[in-house]
């Protein structure tokens, strides 16, 4: 419900109420007072970004005359979810009946692929995308094109015009691909050198790139050597890649580099573990490999889902954490079986709960934000309510299904009401999706 005030509104000021979550630091480390809540608060947005966030009661007095308010009491708002890897383009194949990873590719991800030549499909799979990012409460994501540059391009203009947080690259594939996904060593760099001076910190856009190998397998020596290239000729720009996903690509790994010393020695030797590079699953490492990505701050995204229904492994939250690793939480669409990130995180308590370790909700609403957004290099910009971020922001439903209604009636404490919404909640407790203030997605409209 809006309740506007019949002053005129300052420009760009507004105000939501609301139950309101952030983290101004990790639960791991500072427990419940890493978190800040407010039952009855109030978030003021101003050009787009968080103003200040407080208790409703006291902030009401001074708010500035005309101040729109739009009223979510029974609600709670949160930082916008933060999906650290994904590929928009398996969109079409996700829930795809049992494979593990190589077979998935070739029986499936190939085949799907194939079809973003043609750029009315790769711009229709976008836009869907998208828009099933919003309507799950992902406001930041770090993303997969396929090897067509057309591909890249769609995924940006989705994102372009509704104003999203999004890392994304096309992805480069000389070898062990099949006819129409292989680029070569020279022809990727150059797509993707174009791509970064089209898209990279586009003026008036929150896009970067993401220079983009499959895996290694799928890469041969001179192109990963140009990607690293392409790192050192635009800094700022992102490297992101899979690593350690299934015991067999490791196999195969040693196979087609047998100089190496380990798996992520691969990348490591061609300048591509560094800041900024974001390698999903990183399951079958040894101690050494996670120092290593901690030395030279690379980080990990951690996907549940898809390591679940594809029998990768399970991923070793801990020993990341004691390390220093920082790690997100990711979908992987397709391979993963949800846009959803409240689905991804209850997947993520049962496959750490597999592994003897533990996961609390606010440990879990820390990784899907704030971890996420220092997962990214984002957390300057996004993942919490500090003044000046961008008003990146989910409307979560606590009545969205009558179990979780009747469920919380009986829930105490904030963490217990959390660890709910967690493990019942989905796309449906999303009630809206706010882009810098404005609402880019409502369950209450068409």
């Amino acid at each position: 419900m809006t309740i506007p005030n019949q002053n005129t509104p300052p420009i760009g000021v507004r105000a939501f109420r609301a139950s309101i979550l952030h983290f101004t630091g990790d639960p791991h480390e500072l427990g419940e007072s890493a978190a800040e809540y407010f039952y009855d608060g109030l978030l003021l947005v101003e050009g787009g970004r968080v103003q200040r966030i407080g208790d409703a009661t006291a902030m009401l007095a001074t708010l500035p005359p005309g101040t729109e308010i739009t009223d979510y009491r029974g609600h709670l708002i949160v930082p916008g979810f933060v999906d650290t890897h994904l590929h928009f383009a398996q969109t079409d194949i996700i829930a795809s009946h049992g494979e593990q990873v190589l077979q998935w590719l070739e029986r499936y991800t190939f085949p799907a692929e194939k079809r973003f030549a043609d750029p009315a499909h790769a711009a229709e799979v976008a836009e869907f995308s998208v828009n099933e990012m919003l309507r799950n409460g992902t406001t930041a994501s770090m993303v997969f094109a396929t090897v067509h540059k057309g591909s890249a391009d769609a995924i940006f203009r989705a994102a372009e015009a509704r104003g999203l947080c999004m890392i994304a690259g096309k992805v480069l594939m000389d070898r062990n691909s099949p006819e129409g996904l292989c680029d070569t060593a020279e022809s990727g760099y150059e797509d993707s050198k174009q791509l970064i001076n089209d898209w990279h910190d586009k003026p008036g856009t929150r896009l970067r790139y993401a220079v983009t190998p499959r895996f290694a397998p799928t890469s041969t020596e001179r192109q990963l050597e140009l990607a690293g290239k392409l790192l050192d000729e635009h800094p700022g720009v992102y490297l992101q890649s899979h690593l350690a996903e299934n015991k067999h690509e490791c196999r195969w790994v040693r196979e087609l580099f047998p100089w190496s010393k380990s798996y992520l020695d691969v990348y490591d030797r061609f300048g591509l573990l560094r800041p900024r590079s974001v390698y999903a699953h990183c399951i079958h490492l040894e101690s050494a490999d996670r120092k290593l990505m901690a030395r030279k701050g690379a980080a990990m995204s951690f996907c549940p889902t898809s390591n679940l229904f594809l029998g990768s492994g399970l991923f070793d939250a801990d020993e990341a954490r004691k390390l220093g690793v920082k790690v997100g939480v990711g979908t992987d669409v397709g391979g993963g079986t949800s846009f959803s990130i409240l689905r991804t995180l209850h997947e993520a308590y049962k496959a750490l709960h597999l592994n003897g370790q533990a996961m609390d909700a606010l440990q879990g609403f820390h990784l899907a934000t704030l971890g996420g957004a220092k997962a990214l290099d984002l957390d300057r910009e996004v993942g919490n309510f500090e003044a000046g971020k961008f008003a990146d922001f989910v409307v979560l439903d606590m009545a969205a299904t009558p179990l979780v209604e009747r469920r919380l009636a009986s829930a105490g404490s904030l963490r217990e009401r959390l660890f709910v919404a967690m493990m019942l909640g989905d796309e449906h407790m999303v009630a809206a999706t706010y882009i810098q203030g404005k609402c880019q997605f409502s369950r209450s409209k068409p």
